[in-house]
């Protein structure tokens, strides 16, 4: 078995979460290949943090190996937005020149059309002032089922605590189920409806988005 360490996030960690751990850790998950392409994914939900907040991430190795990571910020409205960052990552890797890419963005389209026309809702983002805090939390198979994950998720509660946050949110898939027990065993419950994900597919049926909020 190797050797497990949950520890703060260092700028020597960053090559390794971006160009393995980001692209390896949520393999298989409902929902996780996204738009498949793995640079620009990292850009949206992993980067923005390193460069902007690296003092609200941490880190899991494997024999001194990083093999997984929760990414947050404390303060939702001094981050850049999700909006802002896919447009900058579609804007700098031209992602609608791509086949992959393309075909996600216009399936996206057509449900957010489907949504509007039926008055179905659509996932967003969360803005209450009872959890300003957010995160992205992803570990890889070798650290599953170490307490690796909930480890993390201590040093993330430590951090809100010390900075007087008074809460989080996450938003997962509905259809990760594994995720969500996660999410609760830790403090972590369920908010509002289960919008849909436009573009996204399990099974090849659309996706849902699971708000889940904890007060610190």
């Amino acid at each position: 078995m190797p050797e497990i360490d949950v520890r703060p996030y260092a700028a020597a960690d960053r090559a390794e979460l971006v160009g393995v751990v980001f692209g390896a850790a949520g393999e298989g998950a409902p929902g996780s290949e996204v738009w498949g392409h793995t640079a620009s994914l990292a850009e949206v939900y992993l980067t923005p943090y390193l460069d902007l907040e690296p003092e609200s991430t941490f880190v899991v190795t494997a024999d001194g190996r990083p093999v997984g990571y929760l990414a947050g910020c404390v303060d939702d409205a001094r981050f850049p937005s999700e909006e802002q960052r896919l447009r900058s990552a579609i804007d700098k890797h031209r992602l609608y020149r791509l086949p992959g890419p393309r075909r996600f963005f216009l399936r996206a389209a057509y449900d957010t059309a489907i949504c509007r026309i039926r008055r179905t809702p659509i996932a967003g983002g969360l803005a209450d002032p009872r959890w300003p805090s957010h995160l992205h939390i992803d570990v890889m198979p070798v650290a599953r089922g170490t307490g690796a994950a909930a480890r993390l998720m201590d040093l993330w509660f430590e951090r809100l605590r010390a900075v007087g946050s008074p809460g989080c949110y996450l938003q997962t898939s509905a259809e990760n189920e594994r995720a969500i027990r996660f999410f609760e065993s830790v403090g972590f419950r369920r908010h509002g409806d289960t919008p849909v994900v436009p573009g996204s597919r399990f099974d090849g049926q659309r996706m849902h988005q699971q708000d889940m909020v904890r007060e610190v």
